[in-house]
């Protein structure tokens, strides 16, 4: 051991390894990691180390491949062999709904180009399998070849052989004690055998990551959680197979199964969860086992033992109750985060799934400054402090385990770690008959349900709430729809120096006082950051508006790239506010304020006494009609509310939800981030350059946009012949057969009373007129991509 590296991992399990292989693989080989015991002690040793590459997530599903195709890579740098059993894969559906579920999961796969895939029929399972598993009650299954199971010892000694091979150090048996930065942003990392001085820290310490986080200052949410499996003895079906079983994945028993020579490993997600030193495992623990609790089990365990008969004469040879981490969504927690030169790759549940492309997205971060894919599914940014409260965890982590394997309905509310934020209206709004969905733990309205009694069941199709939704698409169009918008995120920017930080943040002009601007953000390599909306409000205070559930991720982004005397604050915890949307919106505000409201026009914004309250206004429109944005302290929230209802009563206002405002932007062809917007596409490709004003001087991004190539894919409005379902968002585009794009996001336009989506479609078949397929809940549907904004094109209704 060194007494100085440039940088040195936590912990020796699978993550920690891949971490060091990709450091080393990228250039910097003064690295190393530092283990409190051998490597595989914690999590990865009694893995059950099955591998698969099927992810809804794109992105994550890229870096699944990844992971896959990089196990033959490191057993050939290090000499050791991994354990690759290329079994192939079955996720069996036995309940009509699960099986319509997996028919639309596979023309998303399709779509991010995922092809190794297919459904195959019960008797197709049963030949797979061999008779071995009762097929009696399935609909069918989705087989995917590139799945197996994998040896977790070999292949955490092959990252690690690789590594060192690279140059790369492993240091076990010595445990880390403290964690000390110094005034210069380097740390002393304090171990059992002596203080080792390096520039970077990486968390990926597992079962003891949240220790780890603490001794950084940082409280990360995650939190270790009780899973079995148990391995059987040898039974004669398997014994006399010629090949291996399929790993098998029963959905709806709650049960994975694969072979264990010759004998069955069957692991179960209990909804009868248990968490683990929910503080983390304790220093001592290591290559050890949780005691058994089978009867919490045994709900699971009858419905395996039922799938799979040949169970019932076979012994039990050993019970696996180990303890793996995972965050409240089960995804990792990947990425730079509390001081300087502190990075975390922890709570990698599909370690053998995920490790990989973790290690590799971690490297390209720490050395190039930013991952070559969109990894925000990962980016421990994507949660906040308040989300790191223990009880919340508890709350998350327990529903995420529960319902592993329960179908989730786009459409679906669950009741974990809520109300955690609310509006200041909330209670009124709740009496009113709001039904909340929620945004990085704010509660933010649905739509508003006309009966206490009202139920909405989970569904792929058009829900319960269609004409609830519609009636409020109505009245904004034929009155005013008042919709809560606290769930939005708002920074103040202040100091001698906010516009020249801005100018160099944003690749817009910045407005003149009294005005607001649409403001791409872009990354150093000119892909997007943001959209964001820009106000000055005059005398040097400016304001940036944008996602609420990108709080941390934003101003991580803006704090890395302040300047001096340039002050941004993030208020969104004091400020909420209202979107008053429909041709009497100015009727209704000027009947509450002395201020002539005919000359603030589009784009243009202003203080403005309302009644009782002095807010901010600005008037811009994501519905295509009339609109105003509200802007109020926090706790002049309810009384606002209650100003405008009672001012809008006599005008036909009523109270509206995010999902109706969800289709009146659609309707107009606004995009929206985390659909047509993400950090992986660039300027070009979303039509998003036409905000971008290339000659004001340097920002962020500039150059690489410019240079970058013409794209192969545009954004385009579909007009899709749908019939009790809408498309939302990576379903595939065909044309003649062939994938020709993917759709961002999608729903039901109800003014115009058509079913529409946004899509990326290669630019060769991206003609307006040109008829093309769209899957809608895998059924194909006969679609035309139309011009953008169908609804009003020409604007008129929104700037009269």
């Amino acid at each position: 051991m060194k007494s100085s590296y440039q940088t040195v991992v936590i912990g020796g399990g699978v993550v920690g390894v891949s971490v060091l292989y990709h450091l080393a693989k990228f250039g910097w080989t003064d690295v190393a990691l530092v283990e409190r015991a051998e490597l595989t002690a914690g999590s990865t040793w009694h893995a059950a180390a099955g591998y698969f590459s099927l992810n809804a997530d794109p992105n994550i599903a890229a870096l699944q491949a990844y992971t896959i195709n990089l196990y033959k890579e490191i057993e050939a740098a290090s000499g050791q062999s991994v354990g690759m059993h290329e079994t192939g894969g079955l996720m069996l559906a036995s309940d009509p709904r699960r099986w319509e579920m997996l028919k639309a999961s596979l023309s998303t796969f399709e779509a991010i180009g995922i092809d190794t895939a297919r459904l195959v029929t019960p008797d197709e399972v049963r030949e797979m399998t061999g008779g071995f598993i009762v097929t009696d009650d399935l609909q069918g299954a989705l087989y995917d070849h590139n799945e197996g199971y994998l040896d977790p010892n070999g292949v955490t000694y092959a990252y690690a052989g690789a590594a060192k091979k690279l140059g790369a150090e492993v240091i076990l048996r010595n445990r880390v004690l403290d964690l000390n930065q110094r005034t210069d942003g380097s740390w002393d990392i304090v171990t059992e055998h002596g203080t080792i001085h390096t520039e970077h820290v990486v968390n990926a310490a597992g079962l003891w990551a949240k220790q780890c986080g603490l001794m950084a200052g940082v409280d990360l949410p995650v939190t270790p959680m009780e899973h079995h499996y148990l391995v059987t003895e040898g039974i004669p079906e398997l014994r006399k197979r010629d090949g291996e079983l399929p790993v098998i994945i029963d959905l709806d028993g709650f049960t994975y199964s694969r072979q264990e020579r010759d004998g069955l490993l069957l692991g179960v997600y209990e909804r009868n969860f248990k968490h683990w030193m929910m503080d983390g495992a304790p220093w001592d623990y290591g290559m050890d086992l949780i005691q058994p609790d089978i009867d919490r089990i045994m709900p699971e365990l009858e419905v395996g033992f039922e799938r799979y008969p040949s169970l019932a004469d076979t012994g039990i040879r050993k019970w696996i109750n180990g303890g793996f981490t995972f965050a409240p969504d089960g995804n990792p927690l990947v990425g730079p985060v509390g001081p300087r030169g502190y990075w975390v790759a922890c709570g990698v549940m599909a370690g053998f799934s995920q490790g990989g492309g973790v290690g590799k997205a971690l490297a390209e971060w720490m050395i190039h400054g930013q991952p070559e894919g969109d990894i925000y599914g990962m980016d421990v940014a994507r949660f906040g402090l308040h989300q790191s409260n223990r009880e919340y965890i508890r709350q998350t982590t327990g529903q995420f385990y529960a319902r592993r394997f329960m179908i989730t309905y786009p459409n679906e509310e669950l009741p974990a770690g809520r109300p955690l934020r609310t509006p200041g209206a909330y209670v009124d709004m709740s009496e009113a008959g709001c039904r909340w969905t929620q945004s990085w733990g704010m509660e933010a309205p649905a739509y508003f349900a006309p009966s206490s009694n009202f139920v909405e069941p989970g569904t792929l199709r058009r829900n319960a709430a269609f004409d609830i939704v519609a009636k409020e698409c109505e009245a904004v169009q034929n009155a005013a729809g008042l919709m809560d918008i606290s769930a939005y995120a708002r920074y103040e920017i202040t100091g001698p120096n906010a516009e020249a930080y801005l100018d160099k943040l944003l690749s817009c002009l910045l407005p003149e006082p009294g005005k607001v601007k649409l403001a791409p953000m872009l990354a150093e390599d000119g892909r997007l950051k943001g959209d964001l909306t820009v106000f000055n409000w005059g005398g040097g205070i400016y304001w940036l508006m944008g996602s609420y559930y990108l709080r941390s991720w934003h101003m991580r982004w803006f704090e890395d790239h302040q300047i001096e005397e340039a002050i941004i604050r993030d208020m969104s915890d004091y400020i909420g506010g209202f979107s008053l949307n429909g041709p009497k919106a100015r009727e209704l505000l000027q009947s509450l304020t002395a201020t002539d409201l005919t000359s603030l026009n589009m784009m243009s914004c202003r203080s403005v006494d309302l009644g009782l309250y002095r807010i901010k206004l600005a008037r811009l429109s994501l519905s295509g009609e009339l609109a105003y944005e509200i802007n109020c302290s926090a706790v002049e929230h309810a009384g606002l509310r209650k100003c405008l209802l009672e001012a809008g009563t006599p005008m036909g206002i009523r109270e509206i939800g995010f999902r109706a405002m969800s289709s009146l932007r659609l309707e107009k062809s606004i995009g929206i981030w985390n659909g047509e917007f993400t950090q992986a596409y660039t300027p070009s490709m979303t039509g998003f350059d036409r905000w971008i004003a290339w000659d004001k001087g340097n920002f962020i991004g500039r150059e690489a946009a410019r240079k970058a190539s013409a794209p192969t894919q545009v954004l385009r409005m579909i007009e899709i012949d749908a019939s009790d379902a809408d498309a939302r968002g990576f379903e595939p585009v065909r044309k003649d057969g062939c994938v020709i794009g993917m759709t961002t996001s999608g729903g039901y336009g109800y003014r115009m009373q058509a079913s529409y989506a946004m899509a990326l479609v290669n630019v060769e078949h991206a003609d307006i007129g040109n008829d093309i397929i769209v899957d809608i809940v895998g059924e194909q549907r006969p679609a035309t991509i139309i011009e953008l904004s169908p609804y009003d094109p020409t604007g008129g209704r929104m700037r009269k």
